[in-house]
């Protein structure tokens, strides 16, 4: 049985990036001598590594008219994404955050109220980026962000609607400092159960919605509706539910330096793979090689290794797998 899949095509990854801000080296911030700016948004860590990945990729956004939001759309334009879907708001600030490490973990540090991503809408959805793109991807920090970004994400995923034209992957995504009115549970459950594909991590199904759910295969339960549903369980492993059964791959090792933004590579190898056609388990396995990218650096966005060695990998013997290391 062949597997369900998006039809080949681009890809629209639609939410906030922001100007990033991290120190020279892993300390707390309030040691750092100095920072280095880069760029974090979940949406555009996944088109960057579509792009990487050989998929056509389009980030689709606002930012302010101002020196971070042209460093921005340079930064994601030069990873190959196209950007030509950003709009500038003349009004509203490119959103900042700031990477504060420390010895339990780095903590993000937003300054995005009131950004120009923040005003987004559902009208955006009728930009020829997202109607002609074979999928769109979003996740729930967009749906956090203001009344109108949570409109515009449940315009993408409503099936009362007029036939969406392209199928919607969501990444959960719960950031709890951006749920300050105890919604977070309530909506990205509906949320997550009306896209056609999900990522969730275990520890954070069951920070939103109980430990009652002890594995992914309770995760499942919750959460019926998406044709594809896949439970990430940290470092350990990655699980897929699909049309053809529960398939499971565990992560290989790494070395991490930082864990930010890992999700969202894994999100991009895994998508990649499935629309190229691969099966589950090949795509679980593009999944966990693109997330160890993320995490060998202090940035959101690694270099992949070599197309070949990448190729290698994820055809390799379950026994060559689990021997695997990056």
């Amino acid at each position: 049985m062949t597997p369900w899949r998006p039809e080949a095509g681009p890809v629209a990854c639609v939410g906030e990036t922001m100007a990033a801000f991290a120190p020279g080296r892993p300390v707390p911030l309030e040691s750092a001598t100095s920072l280095q700016v880069g760029v974090a948004g979940a949406e555009s860590n996944v088109a960057r590594y579509l792009a990487d990945h050989g998929v056509p990729a389009r980030w689709v956004s606002a930012v302010g008219d101002d020196p971070l939001g042209r460093l921005v759309r340079n930064r994601i334009a030069a990873s190959g994404v196209d950007t030509s879907a950003v709009r500038t708001d003349p009004e509203r600030p490119t959103g900042v955050m700031f990477k504060d490490p420390g010895a339990d973990g780095t903590r993000v540090r937003y300054y995005r109220t009131g950004s120009a991503a923040s005003a987004l809408a559902p009208e955006l959805l009728a930009d020829a980026a997202v109607t002609s793109a074979s999928l769109v991807h979003l996740t729930g920090v967009t749906a956090a962000l203001s009344p109108s970004c949570l409109a515009l994400v449940r315009a993408a995923l409503n099936p009362r609607g007029p036939a969406r034209p392209y199928a919607v992957s969501f990444d959960v995504n719960h950031r709890p400092a951006l749920w300050s009115d105890g919604s977070a549970s309530t909506v990205l459950a509906e949320l997550a159960g009306l896209a056609d594909i999900v990522f969730v991590g275990l520890d954070e199904a069951q920070a939103l919605w109980g430990n009652g759910l002890p594995d992914a295969a309770a995760v499942r339960r919750l959460l019926p509706g998406p044709r594809v549903l896949v439970v990430k369980d940290g470092g350990r492993d990655a699980t897929a539910f699909t049309d053809t059964g529960q398939h499971t791959v565990t992560a290989p090792h790494v070395d991490v330096v930082e864990p930010v933004g890992a999700g969202d590579a894994f999100a991009a190898g895994f998508l990649a793979a499935l629309l190229r056609g691969d099966d589950p388990v090949a795509s679980l396995r593009l999944g966990h090689l693109t997330a160890a990218s993320a995490l060998r650096v202090t940035d959101d966005h690694g270099p992949l290794p070599p197309a070949p060695q990448l190729t290698a990998a994820v055809a390799a013997s379950d026994d060559q797998w689990a021997r695997h290391t990056t």
